[in-house]
């Protein structure tokens, strides 16, 4: 199903990024029953930044593993993540996805639900490639991760009209449902070059960390990026109501006379006016100084499990590091 890649770890990031896609293109789906397939197709064609396949390679390479071995890893975790995509889509009635049509919005939520189950039984089929050790190591860091998400998923649901979220429960949350993910892939990585469970725990570590630096900062830019930069119009979380990381800090460090003011501005109508009232509120009581500050200290955490990783190599320590940086040292 998939192409022979060689990479090498004098490749670049840009040079990887193409071998993913050129593995992902690769990979055959049945024409019929083309409702089922075409909207795999649809959702592979613009799948983003190929962010946990890259640091499935990256993972195999910082443990000398072979990036031609770990590719059948990387593409498993890309089709798992696109699965949940499909159905987070339908529970979140969305209508768009990377500036197109969801499969939901555009064929129905059977659809969406039938090729996301193809997805997740074509993201098991890639794990076919490996044989003894590794493949019940992988089986076993898989399951457990793909739990793992759909508890994040329930969790935030479950979070989606509460008043009250403390921040320990907004990081239980995101752990689950982003951040797992991420460290699963570098162990996933690190398994296919053979690494020890020390090394792997490391860089499991690394990418749960880095994940929940990811995702705050994600909260902090809907409300502090730059538009022109970010891709979108700011204070989305606070049009949706959402419990970002910033709601959820600001509930807790208000006193009680401006937690019921922002309180009474997220159940005013939704618009320009209560985006502008919450982020004065939010600007008052300094929680994007707090996020930023949280953020760092998760990296700072991050760069000590990585560069703790037994037997890792230097250099590839060092690019996976800077890749890292690369995605949570954006725009605030």
């Amino acid at each position: 199903m998939n192409q022979s890649v060689n990479l090498k770890s004098t490749d670049s990031i840009d040079v990887w990024q193409h071998a993913i896609h050129q593995a992902i293109s690769s990979i055959t789906w049945p024409a019929n029953p083309a409702p089922l397939y075409r909207p795999i197709q649809y959702t592979l064609e613009h799948g983003g930044k190929r962010l946990r396949p890259m640091l499935c390679l990256l993972g195999a390479d910082v443990l000398g593993g072979s990036m031609d071995d770990a590719m059948p890893a990387a593409l498993a975790v890309e089709l798992f993540h696109n699965f949940t995509l499909l159905h987070d889509d339908i529970m979140d009635n969305a209508p768009l996805r990377r500036g197109r049509p969801t499969v939901f919005a555009a064929n129905g939520a059977n659809a969406a639900i039938l090729s996301g189950d193809a997805l997740m039984i074509a993201a098991y089929s890639q794990l076919q490639a490996y044989e003894g050790a590794r493949l019940s190591q992988l089986f076993s860091v898989f399951n457990r991760t793909a739990d793992e998400v759909c508890a994040g998923q329930q969790f935030d649901m479950d979070m989606e009209h509460r008043e009250w979220v403390d921040t320990a429960e907004y990081m239980r949350m995101i752990r689950l449902k982003t951040a797992v993910l991420l460290g699963a892939s570098l162990q996933m990585g690190a398994i296919t070059a053979g690494a020890s469970e020390s090394a792997q725990k490391c860089l499991y570590e690394f990418g749960v960390l880095a994940g929940l630096a990811f995702q705050i900062q994600d909260d902090v830019l809907d409300v502090y990026g730059d538009p022109d930069s970010f891709g979108k119009k700011p204070g989305g979380d606070i049009d949706s109501g959402k419990n970002s990381y910033l709601r959820v800090r600001a509930m807790e460090v208000a006193d009680e006379v401006t937690r019921e003011a922002l309180l009474q501005w997220y159940s005013s109508p939704s618009g320009e006016t209560r985006i502008r009232e919450v982020k004065k509120i939010f600007d008052h009581l300094g929680v994007h100084q707090m996020a930023i500050d949280h953020m760092n200290a998760l990296l700072e955490e991050a760069r000590i499990n990585l560069f703790a990783t037994p037997g890792a190599n230097g250099r590839s320590m060092n690019r996976l590091w800077d890749f890292s940086q690369t995605l949570v040292t954006r725009r605030t």
